[in-house]
């Protein structure tokens, strides 16, 4: 199924080309937030699907195209996104330390929304594709073998960055935790839908050029052993979100008016807007391509205030 929320924060259960309201399916919804909604249909899912399937057998059907969706976790309490987790269409010797980093809920927007770029001397801001986990059950030291157990769907993730910020060795936090620089969705695809997450396709369309385009066959440290790994640092509650990384090569600078379209196989298309009230340019090859031609691998801005002089 696939679970989302639309307009006013409705819940949403899209079937085909349309989605069917389902908000009166969850007893909390008319008291608890947006979030807890979700949360609370995420715990209760087992119970429910027999009511969600006649919803989507019977309900009113709305097309999407009339439609806003919204985030469908619009703040999880934990966003833990797996660090240089992948191969790179294997050209590294070897697999890098597995290793994560937090990422602020306050940056998750939704489908059609806008990520907008702060005013700060960056080197250059870059959005990376990635499909992410939603947990489903409290997951606290578990065994890699049991993952399944413990993830309750998958969904678009978007992770912007802020790169080449100062000083050294003080950047994470200011280069993933920028307001809006969170999109996820366009909805959760349960984990059913999935035969298997380690072969899908995920590519990245900057203004209808391909940028990304990878295999999450490529990942370094694959869903189970990350879940293991991570659960063992801190517990993983329901609906918190496990970005699983992306494969860097393709990744390009994203500026003003430049619209981002991140398609993962199985699971949908998540679409925003970029916005630069400083409008900054920057050079629009990959990193691949400057790397081929000798050059460093982060783009350099163009014009615009920070420009190097």
């Amino acid at each position: 199924m696939k679970l989302a929320f639309f307009d006013s924060y409705r819940l949403g259960l899209v079937v085909g080309n349309d989605i069917v309201d389902i908000s009166s399916e969850v007893p909390v919804y008319t008291e608890a937030s947006a979030n807890n909604a979700m949360l609370w249909l995420i715990e209760h899912f087992d119970a429910l699907k027999p009511a969600l399937a006649l919803a989507a057998q019977n309900g009113e059907r709305i097309p999407l195209t009339s439609v806003r969706l919204r985030a469908p976790l619009p703040k999880p309490g934990n966003i833990v996104c797996m660090a240089v987790n992948y191969m790179e269409n294997g050209t590294l010797a070897e697999a890098p330390p597995i290793n994560a980093f937090h990422k602020a809920s306050v940056g998750v927007i939704g489908n059609g929304d806008t990520m907008v770029l702060p005013d700060m001397p960056a080197t250059v801001f870059e959005a990376e594709a990635e499909i992410a986990l939603v947990i489903g059950r409290r997951a606290d030291r578990i065994d890699a073998a049991d993952w399944q157990n413990y993830v309750f769907g998958y969904v678009g993730f978007i992770d912007g960055s802020a790169r080449g910020v100062k000083p050294d060795r003080n950047t994470f936090f200011q280069m993933k935790s920028r307001a809006t620089f969170a999109p996820l969705g366009p909805w959760i695809v349960t984990a059913d839908e999935i035969e298997d997450p380690h072969k899908l396709d995920i590519a990245m369309r900057v203004n209808g050029v391909l940028r990304q385009d990878f295999n999450t066959s490529d990942m370094a440290h694959d869903i189970p052993k990350s879940l293991a790994w991570l659960s063992h640092i801190h517990p993983l509650e329901p609906g918190d979100i496990v970005a699983t990384g992306t494969n860097h090569r393709g990744l390009g600078a994203i500026q003003h008016g430049d619209h981002l379209a991140l398609t993962v196989e199985g699971v949908g298309t998540l679409s925003v807007a970029v916005q630069d009230d400083l409008q900054r340019t920057w050079s629009t090859e990959t990193r691949l391509e400057r790397q081929s031609k000798g050059l460093p691998a982060l783009s350099p801005q163009l014009s615009g205030k920070y420009t190097p002089a």
